[in-house]
């Protein structure tokens, strides 16, 4: 496995071995051993995710507030979406900045983000499924959520805003300077 750093610390791209032959590929899509070998901690994932959006739809920006905060690896299984996240460690020296890696089934990379994170994506393709592993199970009452569209945080969706398809919930999430998070 490639482990990518970004310039967010503690925030990796992963792109597993491919093994392509005529029958087409095959790749270890998770090792719990391999991953904190890479990486150079244990993580226990608890909870998988799947999700399946058309083109244009952006979900986001969502975390979970601690002691519920979850760590997630995520990947694209059909299609290809645009990741994003922002950093809401409030000790962070990039607090408040974002990061944003396209995830395909073309490319078959994974995006590890730890707790600390808001995170959404926008769909670039017909339909994209996602797929993602947390380590901590979802817990409504510790919910947050950033507005996609907050000028301060400048995020570049890769779609036309006019275009995105927004749930209701998101369109009226705080901005960061008004929202709650503890991290």
């Amino acid at each position: 496995m490639n482990v990518i750093k970004t310039p967010i610390e503690g925030l990796l791209i992963l792109e597993p071995r491919i093994f392509n032959d005529e029958r087409g590929y095959f790749f270890e899509s998770y090792n719990a051993n391999t991953l904190e070998a890479a990486i150079g901690y244990h993580i226990s994932f608890v909870q998988d995710n799947q999700a399946r959006s058309t083109k244009n739809v952006l979900r986001g920006l969502h975390y979970q507030n601690a002691p519920s905060a979850q760590t997630k690896l995520i990947r694209a299984l059909e299609g290809s979406i645009w990741d994003v996240v922002v950093d809401l460690r409030k000790d962070s020296t990039t607090f408040g900045q974002w990061f944003g890696v396209e995830l395909s089934a073309e490319n078959k990379r994974q995006f590890l983000i730890p707790k600390g994170f808001a995170h959404g994506y926008s769909v670039l393709t017909d339909t994209a499924e996602v797929f993602y592993k947390c380590d901590n199970f979802y817990d409504k009452s510790a919910e947050g959520g950033l507005n996609y569209a907050d000028a301060s945080l400048g995020i570049d969706w890769k779609i036309d805003l006019q275009d995105a398809i927004v749930s209701e919930k998101d369109i009226v999430q705080p901005v960061l300077k008004d929202a709650v998070y503890h991290f």
